[in-house]
């Protein structure tokens, strides 16, 4: 039974759900655990970083000036311009800080010693997909009235009649329960997935490298290290797409709710 006993803390243990289930860090404020300490350092990121940015704009920008005017010139290019048109600078503000606090809170998962993306607990993208959720249905009933609203959505205009009896219950559940939904879980899903594959080869690479190291496994670790590096360049294009993708669609519903012909 020992020798069972020993043979199993000898073998290794591929990272699962526990990297995801973390103490509080001050005893007995269950809430305030390592994600939400990175939630607001993100937080606190984003806003110097504006103030720096745009605080006090030069005539010729340098520094973290030209760094933030090419972030803004891209979220407004890129982002708001093909879904909101003539009223993509007065949503800059909310877009903007979207993809500026999405993208820190990714990046967390890859900086050294705090090593946790933020979006892969599913209450944060939650937080902010609900907020754009409800900003959108508040606008599509200020803009185009409470019963427009509705019929713009689930009977859109051109449409044999008899289409409606299967196209507006799927368009209603698209749009009020599907999309907030997808949202949410498209970067929740993308930022769990990519923690755990890179805490897997960085595991393994320790493992037979440095726990457990033998001729026959230091070949298993140099190449797990390998892919931790590559797949470390890889997450780090996944962390600024997934951002982009949240700020677009972002822009995309608001569009929808100020031009019902979108």
């Amino acid at each position: 039974m020992k020798a069972l006993t020993v043979l199993a803390a000898d073998e290794f243990k591929a990272p699962g759900l526990e990297l995801f289930e973390l103490p509080p860090i001050i005893s007995g404020v269950t809430w305030f655990t390592k994600p939400v300490l990175l939630a607001l350092l993100s937080s606190l990121v984003v806003v110097l970083f504006c103030w720096s940015a745009f605080g006090n704009p030069k005539l010729v920008p340098r520094g973290i000036q030209n760094v933030g005017e090419y972030g803004y010139m891209f979220v407004r290019d890129q982002v708001a311009r093909p879904f909101l048109g003539k009223d993509a600078d007065r949503w800059m503000g909310l877009l903007l800080s979207l993809f500026f606090m999405v993208w820190v809170w990714n990046l967390m998962g890859v900086i050294p010693f705090l090593q946790f993306p933020v979006a892969s607990h599913i209450a944060f993208p939650i937080v902010l997909a609900g907020t754009v959720y409800l900003i959108k249905i508040y606008l599509g009933m200020k803009h185009q009235g409470p019963i427009g609203y509705f019929k713009n959505m689930m009977f859109p205009p051109g449409l044999p009649k008899g289409i409606y009896v299967l196209l507006a219950p799927i368009e209603l559940l698209s749009n009020m329960i599907v999309a907030p939904f997808t949202h949410a879980v498209r970067l929740f899903a993308n930022m769990f997935a990519g923690h755990i594959i890179l805490a897997f080869f960085s595991a393994v690479g320790f493992w037979f490298l440095f726990e457990k190291l033998t001729p026959l496994g230091a070949p298993v670790g140099i190449v797990s290290v390998v892919m931790a590096i590559a797949m470390t360049g890889l997450e780090l294009f996944i962390q600024f797409l997934q951002a982009f993708l949240f700020a677009l669609l972002a822009a995309m519903y608001i569009g929808n709710s100020l031009h019902a012909e979108h």
